[in-house]
């Protein structure tokens, strides 16, 4: 293996996948990440900054319009208000959290994971499969899965400091080994 390759190598339920990657890597890794920080960010800014955005309507009328095989979760979630009145903030700032911790490089896993979620939802709730299965939405779902499993948040990121900071002698990650969950 030479210097400018990194083996990986996985098993899961039995089956082995291994692999190379080149160092320039490095820096595909971290355009994904800034790239979904920046669509995310400027997503959720816009709907912060207008103020006027509601989820009552796209619950209740977009998944039953695109034939979605979940359109009655959507449309019970869209005529439940205190669900609506959450989705109303959860989704704007959401967003606006997920591109800024992705842009920084902070909590990344867990903006990752929160990323990955929201675009499943907009997968199922928009569910334009008349070209196949795979869309924009799940092809960013993805990229955000693929953010948190490279830990990208270590890559000119804080989450490499964040790691790193020491408690009682410790650094983070190995004092509390559960923080790689949300880090990285």
């Amino acid at each position: 293996m030479s210097s400018e390759e990194v083996q990986l190598r996985s098993t899961v339920a039995g089956f082995t996948a291994e692999g190379k990657l080149h160092t320039l890597s490095v820096w595909f890794i971290l355009a994904l990440r800034l790239m979904m920080g920046l669509a995310f960010l400027q997503s959720g800014l816009d709907k912060v900054l207008s103020g006027s955005f509601s989820a009552a309507g796209y619950l209740q009328n977009a998944p039953p319009a695109n034939n979605s095989p979940v359109a009655d979760l959507f449309v019970a979630m869209g005529e439940t208000q205190w669900f609506v009145e959450f989705v109303n903030v959860a989704v704007p700032w959401g967003e606006l959290f997920i591109g800024l911790g992705l842009l920084v490089g902070a909590l990344t896993r867990l903006a990752a994971f929160w990323g990955a979620f929201m675009m499943l939802m907009f997968y199922l709730g928009n569910w334009e499969i008349e070209h196949g299965y795979i869309n924009g939405d799940f092809a960013y779902m993805l990229v955000f899965l693929s953010v948190a499993a490279f830990g990208a948040g270590r890559i000119l990121g804080l989450d490499a400091y964040i790691e790193q900071y020491e408690i009682g002698g410790q650094p983070l990650v190995e004092r509390y080994p559960w923080t790689r969950y949300f880090l990285g």
